[in-house]
């Protein structure tokens, strides 16, 4: 089936915010380039969004000590290059749909380990907004734009201690 008519994988993703408005960035496991990303996964069957969103925290950098900022109204799309959609998640998915939720961080940095029970990242660090579509792998850079855009008046809320 051509990868136009495969359906997104329902999914969310996570602008985690430190108090200095910076966001958690990690560099992936399974990749050899330099590409940073957000965490995100999928969301179970059954699972809300919101809930999704904490759970794949806790998977994912080992800690969901964190609080709502915001959410998108919308679910925003990206679609995988096409020699990538026969290879991730057995060819069934042309892309995710994702809902983005943009959370406080309420821990410290001693509370996040990436060496969780199914690690995913190899390191991490916090990065202003305005960098976050220049870390990431070409085919999400709209999507981090977009969400920068979105959710970047957010860091300098924080960053002026609202």
């Amino acid at each position: 089936m051509p990868a136009k008519d495969l359906p997104y994988r329902p999914g969310v993703g996570i602008m985690l915010f430190n108090e200095h408005g910076l966001v958690l960035v990690a560099r992936r496991i399974d990749m050899v380039s330099e590409a940073w990303q957000m965490p995100q996964g999928g969301i179970d069957d059954g699972e809300a969004p919101l809930d999704a969103a904490f759970r794949e925290l806790e998977e994912e950098i080992g800690t969901a000590k964190a609080e709502l900022l915001a959410e998108t109204e919308d679910w925003l799309n990206y679609d995988l290059p096409k020699d990538l959609v026969p290879v991730l998640w057995k060819g069934r998915f042309r892309g995710q749909t994702q809902k983005w939720f943009a959370l406080r961080f309420t821990g410290t940095d001693a509370d996040i380990d990436i060496e969780t029970e199914k690690p995913e990242f190899l390191e991490w660090k916090w990065a202003e907004v305005e960098v976050l579509p220049d870390l990431i792998v070409p085919f999400k850079r709209d999507l981090y734009a977009e969400l920068a855009r979105r959710f970047g008046p957010l860091a300098e809320a924080l960053r002026g201690g609202n």
